[in-house]
């Protein structure tokens, strides 16, 4: 997919990203409203990444940093688009963007009863800590 474009979200994208989550997240979350993802783009404008082929949205996830942990929520590929390598470019940005911060190690908040994100996350290096129900990978070695 070389003409795969990964970019920050811009406000003007909140609406396009809340609809693509309705088709190509696993699930919602009580903060899956316009003013949620406002507030994270005003906060850390380059968080949510988004990936774009042909100007349509295909990906995203969010890539936040607190300055000590690395978080990632809302991988979410088009349906169409899945086992293509879009996932994979998400993350590798996401990755790339931890370490420049000073980031360690990347945590992913996964569904459970996602198993097709568990492959998913396995594949790209993720292991999960079932105390935590989360996914983990160091960074940056």
């Amino acid at each position: 997919m070389s003409d795969l474009r990964i970019r920050a979200a811009l406000p003007g994208d909140l609406d396009t990203v809340l609809a693509f989550w309705k088709d190509a997240a696993e699930g919602t979350s009580i903060s899956d409203d316009r003013d949620g993802v406002a507030r994270l783009v005003a906060r850390d404008p380059e968080a949510l990444l988004l990936a774009e082929l042909d100007g349509e949205l295909v990906g995203t996830v969010i890539a936040g940093f607190d300055g000590w942990r690395c978080h990632l929520y809302r991988l979410a590929v088009h349906p169409g688009r899945r086992r293509r390598g879009v996932g994979s470019a998400l993350l590798a940005a996401a990755e790339e963007r931890f370490v420049r911060l000073g980031g360690r190690r990347g945590d992913a908040m996964v569904l459970r009863r996602n198993e097709t994100a568990h492959h998913a996350w396995r594949a790209a290096g993720y292991s999960p800590e079932e105390e935590w129900r989360r996914w983990v990978k160091p960074l940056g070695s």
